[in-house]
């Protein structure tokens, strides 16, 4: 199963209730939460429309992709019996779009059913000219953060216990989120700002980590940082390069057989927060190509699901 499984099939939630011990609760409504009120940051002057394209001719409504995006949002799963938890998910697209529909995905279903809130975020793109150019979609990553934990009372969760998923080039972008949490990369536009957006945890499945020419995955890297970033600007982009002391606790997920992205962006990404002493694990699974299911070949939950949760729960976040 590739990332259009995981993250825009039909699976029933009855499917993945095995999972959590409880029954699952019925799920309520998502909702769509902007975050910028008063306009994005570097916004001005700039005439960015909200574009999406079906991601096959024959496939389901609302198996979508978003390919300009002018107004940020966390589409948020809220959970019916929540158990003091949330998880933010960042998809994929290769920079280039937000795979990623209107409707709850499944594993945005699947922590919502089993009590954590989940919010998935819609960040911009590069290749819209914002001022902050490659660093945008970490603006809103950063504000998807501080948005989240503002709203944990009202969502029922503790603002602390928030993990972090990013598939693919949102892999990359968690990773960033991880690494830069604390970096100044707008101005702070209400109290929300004042939280601090570092992640409890962050997983990191079949991402784009490194921008080095052997392993970099190419659609990402063009998209990211143009045809031809000097050796600079490479090594800012390249993930294992700046592992700070302060990296959250990472687990990080592959594909042997991934044609996509290398698996060796994993690898390189691992033996770098080993080296920074940095709690990690890493799963790499024999097959399943640019893509992790969501439900095993025995009709149960992937192991890598209670992985990722037995991981973090380790390192405070409990579901």
């Amino acid at each position: 199963m590739d990332r259009r499984t995981l993250l825009a099939s039909g699976l029933a939630i009855a499917s993945i209730a095995p999972l959590r011990a409880q029954a699952p609760a019925p799920l309520k409504a998502a909702q769509r939460l902007p975050l910028w009120p008063r306009g994005v940051p570097g916004g001005e002057g700039r005439i960015v429309t909200d574009v999406f394209v079906k991601r096959s001719p024959d496939g389901p409504a609302d198996d979508i992709a978003w390919t300009h995006l002018a107004t940020p949002v966390l589409k948020v799963t809220p959970a019916a019996r929540p158990n003091g938890t949330a998880v933010l998910m960042i998809p994929g697209g290769g920079y280039a779009r937000i795979a990623v529909g209107n409707a709850p995905s499944n594993l945005a279903q699947l922590y919502a059913a089993n009590g954590t809130t989940a919010f998935e975020l819609l960040y911009r793109l590069p290749h819209d000219h914002w001022a902050a150019g490659p660093d945008a979609p970490l603006q809103d990553a950063q504000r998807a953060m501080r948005v989240i934990r503002a709203g944990a009372a009202g969502w029922g969760f503790d603002p602390a216990k928030v993990l972090a998923l990013g598939f693919s080039a949102g892999g990359h972008l968690v990773g960033r989120l991880g690494e830069q949490a604390a970096a100044k990369t707008y101005d702070p536009v209400d109290a929300a700002d004042a939280l601090p957006a570092r992640p409890m945890a962050i997983g990191m499945f079949f991402p784009v980590v490194t921008m080095a020419e052997a392993d970099a995955h190419g659609p990402s890297k063009r998209e990211l940082l143009g045809t031809a970033p000097d050796a600079a600007t490479t090594d800012r982009y390249s993930l294992e390069r700046h592992v700070p002391a302060t990296m959250p606790p990472t687990f990080v997920c592959h594909a042997a057989d991934d044609r996509t992205v290398p698996y060796t962006n994993s690898i390189r990404m691992f033996t770098a927060l080993q080296a920074a002493k940095i709690p990690s694990e890493m799963m790499i699974g024999e097959a399943g190509g640019h893509g992790v299911p969501l439900i095993g070949r025995d009709g149960k939950p992937h192991v890598w699901i209670d992985l990722v949760a037995a991981f973090a729960a380790r390192h405070g976040w409990a579901a």
